[in-house]
């Protein structure tokens, strides 16, 4: 799993449309993340993914699940890891997941290896759950336009981190007020999603994922993005100074079962 770390529009207008529309403007997001120790473990957690999980989610009226692996795998831990992104219209539908699932025979019996194993046989080593919260500028997920191999694609996963609650608050209104969800927008960035974490280890923060062809497609994106003037204008806004202290950054690629 690849990490960098560094100092640092197309926004559909929703609330024209029906309420069926309306009661989805705010999304809410799982990012599961898988840790395994094998390649076994690897293949069990793919196959309940694939086979049991992502229909039966579907069943439930949960589709555009995208799963997600690293482009490389740290060298430190020396883990394997699977990312799994479930979009909900509410909180509710979340809080309910686990209860529905477990009524659906079916589910139960596909991945019977995956939800049954034994205590000295699991299927993977540990996994992370964050919850977000969908921004206002970009209020629902969006399925990227891409059609290279997907093992070529480059879907870039990132983490901003600030220093405490109120400087938090104010990377958000950056995004949004500020106009940073809108350039991204306007530059092709290619955004799936982005997200306030309202629960998750490093807090407080936010998370979003931006996707490319590939990885020079990927450079020369941010290299538009650092040398335009609109960007160059709103980071030298003193009101918006030290809101981030920390980056991650995540190179993906979607497996072939994931929805985009």
């Amino acid at each position: 799993m690849k990490k960098i770390i560094f100092g640092l529009s197309a926004f559909a207008l929703l609330c024209c449309f029906v309420p069926t529309v309306q009661a989805q403007e705010h999304q809410f997001y799982q990012l599961k993340i898988y840790s395994l120790k094998t390649e076994e473990q690897v293949q069990r957690t793919d196959a309940f993914l694939e086979k049991a999980y992502l229909p039966a989610l579907a069943e439930l009226g949960i589709d555009k699940v995208g799963v997600f692996k690293p482009k490389e795998e740290s060298k430190i831990d020396s883990l394997k890891h699977i990312y799994v992104l479930l979009p909900f219209s509410s909180l509710e539908q979340w809080e309910n997941l686990e209860t529905n699932l477990n009524k659906n025979q079916n589910y139960r019996q596909r991945g019977s290896d995956f939800l049954k194993s034994s205590a000295d046989n699991s299927p993977y080593s540990r996994f992370q759950s964050i919850l977000l919260k969908a921004f206002q500028d970009h209020p629902v997920i969006q399925m990227p336009s891409l059609d290279v191999p997907r093992k070529e694609r480059v879907y870039e996963l990132r983490s901003y981190q600030s220093p405490t609650g109120k400087f938090f608050r104010n990377k958000l209104k950056m995004f949004n007020e500020g106009g940073e969800v809108r350039l991204f927008d306007e530059l092709g960035f290619n955004a799936v999603f982005y997200g306030e974490v309202i629960s998750g280890p490093e807090m407080p923060n936010l998370m979003y994922m931006t996707t490319f062809a590939d990885q020079e497609s990927r450079d020369k994106h941010w290299e538009a993005f650092s040398s335009a003037l609109a960007w160059k204008a709103l980071s030298a806004k003193e009101e918006y100074a030290d809101n981030v202290s920390h980056i991650d950054i995540t190179f993906l690629y979607p497996t072939d079962y994931s929805a985009y």
